[in-house]
């Protein structure tokens, strides 16, 4: 039998969660340029101020750091602990080494249906087409194409999914 103090403490920290689950929304929510119906944060998430999301978005720990625009259509699920960067150092072209002051934004496309394992990292630039599957601890530095399934550090392709089951998924509307 639980004690009393266990069940005050449960009830408790279930408030406390559900406050900052709430607090988090609304930090994606008002800096999002767009948003689409059915957001869902599970795990501390933010974003940057030039994001547009789809439908029926799952953050479970996404963060989205820099200036520079993202784009995550429908249907898309993240695990937890993943970033995107899109802003990077001017390293190459600037005035000082190792960088200088200036700062160079960069775009990324995530297409609908793309889901992200845990501690996925995407820098700048990079397109993940339609369907794809980033496997977890991976780093994303090249596109990705429609419904592959990639990994590593770069990330590489190394199969694809069952595209006839994709697609009649997809026709059924069957999302998760």
């Amino acid at each position: 039998m639980m004690s009393i103090f266990v069940r005050l403490i449960l009830k408790i920290n279930a408030y406390y969660n559900t406050f900052l689950l709430k607090y988090q929304r609304e930090r994606v929510v008002l800096k999002a340029k767009k948003i689409g119906k059915g957001l869902r944060i599970n795990d501390e998430s933010f974003i940057n101020n030039n994001t547009y999301l789809g439908e029926n978005v799952n953050f479970n720990g996404m963060k989205i750091y820099g200036e520079g625009k993202v784009v995550i259509g429908d249907n898309f699920h993240s695990g937890s602990g993943c970033q995107i960067l899109t802003s990077i150092h001017n390293y190459d072209e600037g005035k000082a080494i190792p960088y200088d002051s200036s700062v160079i934004h960069k775009k990324v496309m995530i297409e609908d249906n793309v889901w992200f394992g845990n501690n996925v990292i995407v820098i700048g630039e990079i397109k993940i087409e339609e369907g794809a599957i980033i496997q977890a601890g991976s780093v994303v530095v090249n596109n990705i194409p429609r419904c592959a399934i990639a990994g590593g550090h770069p990330a590489k392709v190394f199969s694809y999914r069952n595209i006839t089951h994709y697609e009649n998924l997809k026709k059924q509307a069957k999302f998760h």
